[in-house]
């Protein structure tokens, strides 16, 4: 099915006569492959008599081998559909692969996002994209380890042409207030010694406005630039800007970086609502510390805050 998704992804009519000759199939099997595509894919396709088929909507699929060619950072792969691509790396990693590895999927069927939310993952439109990477000496190394992660996919997406990205604490893109992109990082083995992290990216693309399933504002790549954006390219851009921030980050800590995110932070100054299960704090943001902890001013006094389960909103969406 993939191989036909291939010749149909460009979004023009298709002969069921020539998509047969091409994949050595009949016309009828081609029809059933389609039928298939529509159902366990979620895609839609257009029959018209003497013209043949077509996607509804073009795509532009992942292609292994010319993003394995163009990355020289880490080994990459791509597989079709998986529940995610944050477990797949884990279970390769204790399958025995070793650090460092990429995993990008075409479709996920249970992406997952901070705090155990759903990542919408339609087949085909977005980028879904997990890097392990070997870090020694525990977690104390990890610190800020998000929002550098933040800094090199902010400026993959400014090199395909999206403006105005910023950064919103601890591990989302936004465009003018909406989401584009988020993190989850996750952590194999001892967390005191020697682990793999597993840094997963989810980033909006070519995903239509009609999208359902997202509760909050978001945006798109191909939204911001008006066009079909090309995955493997931003792919490859997403993994050179990795590779540069996150050696930076290694070599040098969270500090070395901090300049930078503070100039790319979106609700610097603003009031906001810091929560942790029930509880809340109100308070007025200063910025981020050294380790990549949150500075807030509350009721006059700064104090800082860091941790996986927070979750922080503009007070006036509280």
């Amino acid at each position: 099915m993939l191989q036909l998704l291939r010749l149909l992804q460009d979004g023009q009519f298709h002969s069921g006569e020539a998509l047969g000759a091409e994949l050595g199939v009949s016309r009828a099997a081609v029809w059933k492959q389609l039928q298939s595509l529509e159902a366990e894919r979620g895609l839609r396709f257009h029959k018209v008599r003497g013209r043949g088929y077509r996607l509804e909507m073009p795509l532009v699929l992942l292609d292994e081998a010319s993003l394995a060619a163009g990355c020289q950072h880490w080994p990459i792969s791509v597989v079709e559909v998986v529940d995610s691509t944050n477990a797949e790396v884990l279970r390769r990693l204790q399958a025995g692969q070793s650090a460092p590895m990429v995993v990008t999927a075409e479709q996920q069927t249970a992406g997952r996002g901070r705090r155990g939310r759903q990542w919408v993952s339609p087949f085909g439109q977005n980028l879904y994209y997990s890097l392990a990477i070997r870090i020694e000496g525990g977690l104390r190394q990890l610190e800020g380890l998000s929002l550098v992660v933040g800094l090199a996919l902010a400026k993959a997406l400014q090199q395909v042409g999206v403006q105005q990205t910023a950064l919103k604490w601890p591990n989302d893109v936004l465009v003018e207030g909406a989401k584009i992109a988020g993190i989850l990082v996750e952590i194999a083995g001892d967390p005191a010694d020697a682990c793999d992290v597993v840094i997963g990216i989810g980033v909006n693309v070519n995903m239509p406005a009609e999208a359902e399933g997202i509760d909050q504002a978001w945006t798109s790549v191909s939204a911001q630039l008006g066009c079909l954006v090309d995955r493997n390219a931003l792919a490859l851009k997403l993994g050179d800007n990795l590779a540069h921030y996150l050696e930076r980050y290694l070599q040098q800590g969270f500090s070395s970086l901090l300049d930078e995110w503070q100039d790319n932070h979106a609700w610097q100054g603003r009031s906001v609502r810091l929560s942790a299960g029930d509880r809340h704090v109100d308070g007025r943001v200063l910025g981020v510390n050294a380790s990549g902890a949150l500075r807030l001013e509350v009721d006059g006094v700064e104090q800082q805050f860091s941790g996986g389960e927070l979750s922080l909103r503009l007070r006036d969406d509280s």
